[in-house]
């Protein structure tokens, strides 16, 4: 990617503000996910990542990054579409690094289509929700019992397009929406057994989703429709995920959803 993205690599400082916790982070291998990595290890957290086989040389380099940080890193080559591989990444994490207390959904997929709804194959709309929710819903339930022992907290990747969709991205926008409704649903169910739940909605952030899956003439002008005027950076959103991780931060904070969108709004 020109230019490359910030992921915090030397920007984030950590105060110990997850001193001790152990996170699992789908999606860890770049990205959003990526970031979220290095700002949890060295804010003094423990941290497993999932990411597909083919992902392998950029997990390598988020491990060494959260190991560069002192803290321990478990980088699982899984595919969260299939429900083995969820239940697998929980118990892995569990088994080798001691428990669990924070589970981040951040995994997606899209892919900008340019054709009609009519032209939209079986294999595009299985594979997105598939990967932005069926995959939600059996980490969560896997990860439950050991939430409920830690009082943990489960953070779900939003979007602006939750609130703003484009109709060039039909299923991934609606999944998204759904999202933010599992947020607040399962944030009133696990509130009685001490776990928090809520979600980020990031704008459009530079990660290597965008180039791989947008049309050239669109990334030329990614963000400039913010009130900030560009695009953000994957550093500019993991502070979010810290805070809501944070039970000294964010312990009254569940079901909602926090915007990293350069001023377009989420409500």
């Amino acid at each position: 990617m020109d230019p490359q993205p910030d992921h915090g690599e030397s920007s984030y400082q950590g105060h110990g503000r997850l001193d001790g916790k152990v996170a699992l982070i789908t999606g860890g291998d770049s990205g959003i996910g990526r970031a979220v990595a290095i700002a949890y290890a060295r804010e003094g957290a423990d941290v497993a990542i999932v990411h597909l086989p083919e992902e392998e040389p950029d997990a390598q380099a988020t491990t060494k990054l959260v190991e560069e940080a002192g803290r321990k890193c478990l980088a699982m080559p899984l595919d969260i579409r299939e429900r083995e591989a969820c239940d697998e990444a929980i118990e892995r994490t569990v088994q080798e690094l001691g428990g669990l207390d924070i589970l981040v959904n951040n995994a997606g997929y899209q892919f900008a289509r340019d054709d009609s709804l009519l032209d939209m194959d079986d294999e595009r709309i299985d594979r997105t929700f598939k990967t932005n929710l069926y995959a939600l819903l059996w980490l969560t339930r896997a990860a439950v019992p050991h939430l409920k022992k830690t009082g943990g907290c489960v953070i779900n990747n939003a979007s602006i397009q939750a609130y703003e969709p484009s109709t060039t991205l039909i299923d991934y926008a609606a999944t998204k929406a759904a999202i933010n409704n599992l947020t607040a649903n399962l944030a009133a169910e696990l509130g009685p057994d001490g776990i928090r739940v809520n979600a980020v909605a990031p704008g459009p952030i530079w990660t290597p989703l965008q180039p791989a899956t947008q049309a050239p003439e669109k990334i030329e002008k990614f963000g400039a429709n913010t009130p900030l005027g560009r695009a953000g950076q994957p550093a500019e959103v993991a502070p979010a995920f810290v805070f809501l991780a944070s039970q000294a931060e964010a312990s009254y904070v569940s079901g909602t959803v926090l915007g990293v969108t350069g001023g377009r709004p989420v409500f």
